[in-house]
């Protein structure tokens, strides 16, 4: 079933993949809610994911079944072992690339970004160009949302907003500046 990772994975920065849902059928296999972009690479026969407390799940098979994933760990062989995975989050640890050029992150690197509103007299005005922008918040959490992932705001005044995480609204995220633009529509945010 599950082995155990040597090492601390307290100290390690990791990636939530999935969590372990009801059992599906007789043999083991589970129902997963995905929480990557990359399924098939995550539920790959052969892949390993990680349980906080350091122990190992492999990937025996995987099957897409509509909007869901079913997915057989190596060990687990019956209902009642899939049954006592059920609510176990998941995770990898991270890969990052130095020579990577695109413009990627994990939505957990935006939790502690500041929030910024860009202001301008011209509304056609772009976020670059605008020059003077008043702090909004920061952002304090990630939610996986039914529709779409939402940003936690916390706004100066210990107000929290949630703000759904589309290009029309957060159009700009600048990870090495530690910052976030946002376009919020009226009433969006509790402070402005």
């Amino acid at each position: 079933m599950a082995e155990q990772h040597n090492e601390d994975p307290q100290q390690r920065e990791l990636l939530r993949v999935c969590r372990i849902g009801r059992a599906q059928g007789l043999k083991g296999e589970v129902n997963v809610r995905v929480f990557t972009d990359e399924p098939e690479e995550r539920f790959a026969p052969g892949s390993v994911l990680l349980t906080r407390d350091g122990r190992e799940f492999t990937v025996a098979k995987s099957r897409k079944f509509k909007e869901r994933w079913i997915v057989l760990f190596k060990g687990v062989a019956d209902r009642n072992a899939s049954e006592a995975l059920n609510g176990t989050d998941l995770y990898v640890e991270p890969v990052y690339s130095d020579d990577d050029e695109d413009e990627g992150f994990y939505m957990e690197d935006l939790i502690g970004l500041e929030a910024r509103i860009y202001e301008s007299d011209d509304s056609s005005a772009d976020a670059d160009t605008a020059g003077s922008y008043v702090v909004a918040g920061k952002v304090t959490d990630v939610i996986d949302g039914p529709a779409q992932d939402l940003l936690q705001i916390t706004e100066p005044s210990g107000a929290e907003s949630l703000v759904p995480f589309v290009e029309e609204i957060v159009p700009e995220v600048d990870l090495e500046e530690g910052y976030l633009v946002l376009t919020p529509p009226s009433g969006l945010l509790q402070d402005r």
